[in-house]
């Protein structure tokens, strides 16, 4: 079943929050259909192609003040899912987690994400491949679970980066999953 799971944690949770359970469908759906999608249809969307929606709230939130988790679960059964909260003074819109890895990126207009087998050069790689095309990466980050094992590069980008690029990082570093991010 596909399913999609909006958890709220923290200090924000004794205000109404509800609007972010319709933020994240208006976004899921921005994209997958030809229609306008608003805060009133995107929840009709969602029932007529049968996505389950959980939006879960908690006053408890161990690492941040405020943590939004989205979680989607795909007809394959795969579960994809990202983490972000305001950071700091100025409350910087910030990713802290994606899947199973903790990250600390903030969000920008153009971000990619590459999941891989951890091994030596892969940061060499993706500097040369997008240099050579006159990409400016803002910045980079890379997290592991373990030394050796599946790792993920996310990258702050300057600019869109072309679909042919994303596929040649991918092949030179054997990645099993390649996403560019654009949310400009």
């Amino acid at each position: 079943a596909v399913r999609l799971d909006v958890e709220v944690r923290g200090e924000i949770t004794q205000h109404d929050v509800k609007v972010l359970e319709l933020s994240t469908l208006k976004g899921v759906f921005e994209d997958v259909v030809a229609e306008t999608v608003s805060y009133v249809n995107a929840p009709l969307f969602a029932r007529a192609r049968d996505v389950e929606v959980r939006f879960m709230t908690s006053s408890e939130s161990p690492d941040h003040r405020n943590l939004v988790t989205v979680r989607g679960t795909l007809a394959s059964g795969e579960e994809v899912s990202v983490s972000g909260t305001l950071a700091g003074n100025r409350n910087r819109p910030k990713i802290v987690a994606i899947g199973d890895y903790d990250v600390d990126l903030d969000i920008t207009d153009h971000m990619a994400f590459l999941r891989y087998e951890d091994m030596p050069g892969v940061i060499g790689t993706v500097g040369r491949v997008l240099g050579e095309a006159g990409v400016n990466i803002a910045g980079m980050q890379v997290a592991r679970a373990t030394e050796g094992g599946e790792a993920l590069v996310a990258l702050t980008i300057d600019s869109e980066v072309a679909p042919h690029l994303i596929a040649e990082i991918a092949g030179e570093i054997g990645a099993t999953s390649a996403r560019f991010v654009s949310l400009a």
